[in-house]
């Protein structure tokens, strides 16, 4: 099929992405100190997996209020980036591919996935290094450029795409959520106008479904971005490997370990974020004309 470069390059496109990037910030804003304890969760094993609200009060309490929002600053600029060039590709690509159904939904997600794996993700491997900085042995870096020129003269730059194999297993996420979240919407497409309540529950809906199937992938992704912490396994573990030795440690349940707090982050963020961009994009889309 011959690619339309007009409906590649587009002012469409391009509203889009802003209003994706923007809803993505909005999102992290609000609901970031969730993160911060799904991080801590996943990578410091002294930490007993206890339920989310315990884990903040145990926090402030050890640190300050100010952890709650550590390294936020490169992860606002990195999540940026990444659902600008999310949406950007997927609407491209749906521009192109006139029509639409939930198989459609699911290649063209998973393009755009890959796409915007191999391009931002030395920006959220550096920001795993920056969140969990004075935490773990991690050094320490100040800014996203900081970071990624350390890393690449301590490390090599290949390090930058640590996690990159989970990563991009993990493109299935997204997909996941954005098939379920089309789905459901042309369930309603009865109706003119959605509400933004009605964004958020679908894209909750669709985000919950997608969180679940893949968490074991997102805590071998985030673990090796950071750098395992287990004397006892090779510093070159693979997905594989990681994941056997967690089951072998900890059992089936350690796959899980922060998963209360991960479905708090993700749905609620996702949720909001999506809710942001729908709005935004409608609002441009209708001073437009």
């Amino acid at each position: 099929m011959a690619v339309n470069s007009k409906e590649l390059f587009s002012y469409n496109n391009l509203i889009h992405a802003v209003s994706g990037a923007v809803g993505s910030m909005v999102g992290m804003i609000v609901f970031y100190p969730l993160d911060t304890v799904r991080c801590r969760l996943q990578l410091e094993d002294k930490r007993k997996a206890k339920n989310t609200l315990s884990v903040i009060k145990e926090l402030v309490r050890e640190e300050g209020v100010g952890t709650l929002y550590r390294g936020i600053i490169p992860v606002l600029q990195s999540i940026c980036a990444s659902n600008f060039v999310y949406f950007y590709v997927y609407n491209g690509l749906k521009g192109v591919m006139k029509g639409g159904d939930s198989g459609k939904d699911l290649i063209l997600a998973s393009i755009a996935g890959v796409i915007n794996v191999l391009l931002t993700t030395p920006l959220w491997m550096v920001n795993t290094r920056i969140k969990m900085s004075g935490v773990t042995d991690t050094a320490r870096y100040d800014g996203i450029l900081d970071g990624i020129m350390k890393v690449s003269n301590t490390e090599g730059v290949p390090a930058l795409w640590s996690g990159t194999i989970p990563s991009l297993i993990l493109v299935s996420n997204p997909a996941i959520h954005m098939t379920v979240y089309q789905a459901l919407k042309r369930k309603v497409s009865w109706r003119k106008e959605l509400s933004a309540a009605t964004y958020f529950l679908l894209s909750a809906i669709a985000k919950t479904v997608a969180t679940i199937l893949t968490y074991p992938l997102q805590l071998a992704q985030t673990k090796l971005r950071h750098g395992h912490s287990h004397s006892d396994l090779n510093s070159n573990a693979g997905t594989i490997q990681l994941l056997l030795y967690i089951i072998k440690k900890q059992g089936f349940n350690g796959l899980f370990k922060g998963m209360e707090a991960k479905l708090l982050q993700t749905v609620l963020t996702t949720a909001l974020m999506f809710m942001t961009y729908e709005k935004i994009a409608a609002f441009v889309f209708r001073i437009m004309g």
